[in-house]
């Protein structure tokens, strides 16, 4: 039966829905109304977006359409591979003749879910993302209460989470600093104490450290308590610790990994300049003026 003349009573508005596959069943329902065009990548990136949401919030709702998650797993056992852009890039390639993308993903997702429902995922290996909510917008968040700070600290453990403490109160030059992190990070013998040596080394632990063996492969966070005070005494520094640890904890994302900090000022007034911007670069083929001309 096509899914117009489902009776109308099944329809139910977005926040009534109780899950994420109540929440597809409303788009199968009406996906005219949903997905403007049929674009499945559409339906892909709201389901990334509620996935988000989860995380942000704390939600514990299996949802498992996150790129590389379970669902695109076992999409990519069913269809023989995985396309680096997505699964609704897989499904389009894959789509039948006389179906749409969109009808052949409900298609899949009930397949999916009979399978899952038969040979259920242990919990301790469900996909989630832990520590989103300190990714979202940013890799550097301030703290004012320490209360708050302990209770998302202890939060971040629980869930498998390597915390690195530093008290940055202690530090009146900025040689502290680096000896400080250089000693927690266990740097090597050859690191230079400067900001250029920081970005390399920090870049190493981040992108290529080994603290991706905890539960769910979370990642690693950098706790500073009492920034302003080193805030104060070396300014720049202060700064361009937090781009380096922004610029990084960017990188380490590309590659899949969690790295990030947390932030702890007695100044609630406190502000900083913008962290981890990124500039816009030729690409490598033109990089050359030379090239271009």
């Amino acid at each position: 039966m096509p899914t117009e003349d489902l009776p109308a009573t099944t329809a139910k508005h977005w926040q009534d829905c109780t899950d994420v596959y109540d929440f597809l069943d409303q788009i199968r329902l009406r996906p005219g109304m949903w997905l403007s065009g049929g674009s499945l990548h559409d339906l892909q990136t709201m389901l990334i977006g509620y996935q988000v949401a989860l995380g942000v919030h704390s939600i514990d709702d299996p949802c498992d359409f996150w790129h590389g998650g379970v669902f695109s797993q076992w999409l990519g056992t069913r269809l023989g591979g995985n396309s680096p852009l997505g699964w609704a890039a897989d499904i389009e390639r894959n789509t039948p003749d006389g179906s749409t993308p969109v009808e052949e993903f409900f298609h899949l997702l009930d397949a999916y879910r009979s399978d899952v429902a038969q040979n259920p995922t242990p919990p301790d290996t469900t996909i989630r993302l832990p520590g989103i909510e300190y990714m979202i917008n940013t890799f550097v968040t301030l703290f004012w209460r320490k209360r708050l700070l302990t209770q998302a600290t202890e939060r971040l453990e629980e869930r498998g989470f390597r915390v690195i403490r530093l008290g940055a109160g202690q530090w009146n030059t900025e040689r502290d600093m680096h000896r400080a992190i250089a000693a927690a990070l266990d740097f090597p013998d050859y690191y230079g104490h400067n900001l250029d040596a920081l970005n390399d080394c920090l870049g190493d632990v981040a992108c290529y450290g080994g603290y991706d063996d905890a539960p769910e492969g979370t990642g690693l966070v950098l706790v500073f308590s009492d920034y302003d005070r080193f805030a104060a005494t070396c300014p720049r520094a202060a700064q361009v610790v937090l781009d380096i640890i922004a610029d990084q904890a960017r990188q380490a994302a590309v590659l899949q990994r969690r790295f990030f900090s947390l932030v702890h000022s007695n100044d609630a007034n406190i502000k900083f300049e913008p962290v981890g911007a990124m500039p816009v670069m030729w690409n490598s083929d033109e990089w050359l003026d030379a090239n271009r001309h």
